[in-house]
């Protein structure tokens, strides 16, 4: 084990018992780069060594390599998996790719599942797992989930935002949570079951040592980049809020080395954005204006007046309320220039993207209406009291 190591993965477990509860068995897998160990050895190498029947890949959003950007269609390629193993994509061309066939599962008797989540409802690899699942109970393939630690801990006190309204359901929000969950991914597993009566064998192997108050550094386990515009710890932080930038035409700091902390548009003064958002963005976090120029993506090399966000206090900032301050302010300042982003999102084009990240309209229609950030908020505080309470069963620690 890692020096500093305070936490043990389902995955460390697993290892340290020669992955026994899969002997036997006809194994699946769902995993991407950061199904690591503590001691950074990827969970399909162990499992050969361990001698587990390995019948087929699946791989995420980014793929199983986790190079590709976001929204690319993902061919898999060879992964160093033994001959014979049958490699799926679960993000291909098209919305029915990101679900995998009862097909694919046909000969397996488990599917495993080892994915890092970022805590917030619109990352995709959660809602992969749920695919799984729901496929899963009609071939009658168990699922068996190993947890890791959510980046952004698991108090009650740090869920975000609205529900989900069953008419915006899509990839980025796919089961009916607020935006920030502060569930981990076992406990999201057990939660979507219960939530979406989905009749599976599920089995989950919970972490060692983690609790509800630790961010990841006092973990002990390595960060990984769980997606190519998730560098750092610190991106994972601001995330919840940020995303929602996906939905506008605002640079999101794709194609700069700080994706999500940095964020503008050319047409954007950063002193004046910065000033004016810093009057809502609440505790925990300043705003610092910056000249950015993204390499690829929205605004593509040029400069973008804009701001980094620096948190200051983890356990303090609502990056939702950052981000929502990030954006009534652009339009005060920008009416003519800011606009929402109108092009097709995660395979859907009869709805606005920022809809489907909030899971709603409301909010969208508030900002246009001149509503103040903290009306806006005050509209999902229903929602949040909903699912603390209702999330208590599922809680593993």
């Amino acid at each position: 084990m890692m020096s500093g190591m305070k936490v043990l993965t389902g995955l460390d477990l697993m290892v340290s018992d020669g992955f026994a509860s899969l002997k036997g068995q006809r194994v699946g897998l769902l995993a991407h780069p950061a199904s690591v160990d503590g001691q950074l050895r990827h969970i399909l190498p162990l499992m050969v060594e361990a001698g587990v029947d390995l019948q087929a890949l699946f791989g995420p959003e980014h793929g199983l390599e986790g190079a590709a950007q976001d929204m690319e269609t993902v061919t898999e390629q060879s992964s160093g998996e033994p001959s014979g193993v049958k490699v799926y994509s679960l993000y291909g061309s098209d919305e029915a790719s990101l679900r995998p066939s009862p097909e694919m599962f046909s000969g397996l008797d488990v599917v495993v599942v080892d994915l890092q989540d970022i805590g917030a409802r619109y990352y995709t690899y959660a809602a992969s797992m749920g695919y799984v699942m729901q496929t899963a109970a009609r071939t009658g393939t168990r699922v068996l989930v190993l947890d890791r630690p959510n980046p952004l801990g698991g108090r009650d006190e740090d869920v975000e935002g609205p529900g989900l309204y069953p008419q915006f359901v899509s990839f980025v929000g796919a089961f009916n949570m607020p935006i920030r969950h502060s569930l981990t991914l076992a406990e999201y597993a057990a939660w979507i079951r219960k939530k979406e009566a989905i009749d599976v064998e599920l089995e989950l192997v919970p972490m060692k040592g983690w609790s509800r108050t630790m961010d990841f550094e006092a973990t002990g386990l390595p960060w990984i980049m769980p997606s190519p515009n998730m560098p750092t710890n610190d991106a994972a932080w601001v995330y919840p809020g940020q995303c929602l930038l996906e939905g506008t035409n605002l640079s999101e700091g794709r194609g700069t080395t700080r994706p999500f902390e940095q964020c503008g548009a050319p047409w954007l003064d950063g002193r004046a954005w910065a000033e004016t958002a810093s009057q809502d963005v609440g505790d925990g976090v300043r705003l610092r204006p910056l000249l950015l120029k993204p390499m690829f993506q929205k605004h593509a090399n040029r400069y973008c007046g804009g701001v980094q966000i620096h948190v200051v206090d983890r356990w303090t900032i609502r990056s939702l309320r950052v981000s929502l301050a990030l954006l009534h302010a652009a339009r005060r300042l920008a009416p003519q220039d800011f606009g929402w982003r109108v092009e097709a999102y995660e395979f859907v084009s009869d709805r606005l993207a920022i809809d489907l990240l909030f899971g709603s309209d409301q909010p969208r229609s508030l900002l246009e209406g001149g509503a103040s950030v903290a009306d806006i908020l005050e509209t999902f505080r229903e929602d949040e009291a909903a699912f603390v309470e209702e999330r208590q069963p599922v809680l593993m620690y």
